[in-house]
């Protein structure tokens, strides 16, 4: 190294994904997940290890949210999370805020769950696409029957519980044309936080709506007249596309552009044996033989020193780091996007190294387009 040169600045873990099984008790016609029929399960010993060198290593940031994340987390009994939740409280360092947050198809949701939500104050997303028929389209078991009475089944049991929860509904062929209809379901169910993902194509799974040429204009028709209903009615008290883009739009001067799936090592994420990835947690699982199959190291036998220096983290890096180039040359929403999510950029356009997405047309471009819009509107 040139002694001019200063030394790299470390890393700055932030989220550290973890998959407790890569076991889903559903098969939704959607998931990109590969391998959802495996029920092989994370141990304590390797969430020990974890986080354990991940507070040591000094590079933890002084909030770190755990995700338990890439399979259905509540296939695990709660006992394993208490046990596991308490081994990461004993391991951080004062002045580290730890905190949990768990998406779950909420199939599996009982007052014992609820109780450990509450007690360790986990933030829970529940997967709900809408009314019955929209959700049971898509969300079926394994033999092919509908899940939404065992979704809304969970669903009460945190709302008599008084768990705070959210919704994240992935927008299809039909949703994506009823606004009123979903605004009105969510109402009705009691239901005041609610997220959007349009289908998108991720990993195996190739959506059919990202060849629809009117896709973009549905789903700025949709997100307008939801947001419309949700502002004029007050039932619906977050919407995550709007309300995190109007964060971002108005974000200060001097704050900084920040996205930690572009950021090595900013999302630390690891599988149930222990393997290592880093950037999108969807990239986790996937496999590529030019990138190590996104496998950057192995959480029992390598230091995190070692993991930062692997071959296939430089490699993701730097065609990442081209791509995030990019974006900031080329794309007039690049200060609310920070360089877009590198998985979908490479299932997208087949490349780290790339710009704009279908993925970033929606979720960034048509939320600040209509943020935009609607202060033009106020400012007339």
């Amino acid at each position: 190294m040139d002694s001019q040169t200063p030394p790299a600045a470390p890393p700055r873990i932030e989220v550290v994904v973890v998959q407790p099984t890569p076991f889903c008790n559903i098969d939704c016609a959607y998931c990109y997940l590969p391998d959802r029929s495996n029920t092989a399960r994370i141990s304590q010993e390797t969430i020990a290890v974890l986080f354990g060198k991940v507070f040591d290593s000094g590079w933890a940031a002084e909030e770190v949210t755990a995700i338990w994340h890439a399979g259905e987390p509540l296939v695990m009994p709660v006992a394993f999370y208490r046990e596991a939740f308490a081994t990461i409280a004993r391991l951080c360092p004062p002045g580290i805020e730890m905190s949990h947050s768990i998406q779950t198809n909420g199939m599996l949701i009982t007052d014992e769950y609820c109780a450990l939500f509450r007690d360790w104050r986990v933030k829970l997303g529940v997967s709900l696409d809408g009314p019955r028929a929209i959700h049971d389209a898509k969300r079926r078991t394994r033999v092919g029957q509908g899940t939404f009475d065992r979704t809304m089944a969970g669903i009460r049991k945190l709302q008599a519980n008084d768990v705070p929860f959210h919704v994240i509904s992935v927008l299809g062929e039909a949703s994506l044309d009823q606004p009123d209809e979903m605004h009105d379901f969510y109402v009705d169910a009691g239901i005041a936080h609610v997220c959007f993902n349009v289908e998108e194509s991720e990993g195996s799974h190739a959506s059919a709506l990202f060849d629809a040429g009117d896709l973009d204009a549905r789903f700025r028709r949709f997100l307008r007249q939801f947001w419309k209903r949700a502002r004029a009615e007050g039932r619906i008290e977050f919407i995550r596309e709007v309300d995190g883009m109007i964060r971002l739009v108005f974000r200060p001067d001097e704050l900084a552009i920040h996205n930690h799936q572009v950021e090595p090592l900013g999302m630390f994420n690891v599988d149930w044996a222990g393997r290592v990835s880093s950037f999108s947690p969807e990239l986790l699982g996937l496999k590529n033989a030019a990138y190590n199959d996104y496998i950057i190291g192995d959480i029992h036998t390598d230091t995190l020193e070692q993991i930062r220096a692997s071959a296939s983290l430089a490699r993701m890096s730097a065609d990442i780091a081209e791509g995030v180039a990019a974006c900031a040359r080329e794309c007039g929403y690049y200060s609310v996007c920070g360089g877009g999510a590198p998985v979908n950029k490479l299932t997208e356009n087949g490349s780290f190294a790339s710009t704009r997405t279908k993925y970033c047309s929606l979720t960034q471009i048509a939320a600040a387009d209509l943020i935009l819009e609607s202060l033009d509107q106020l400012a007339s």
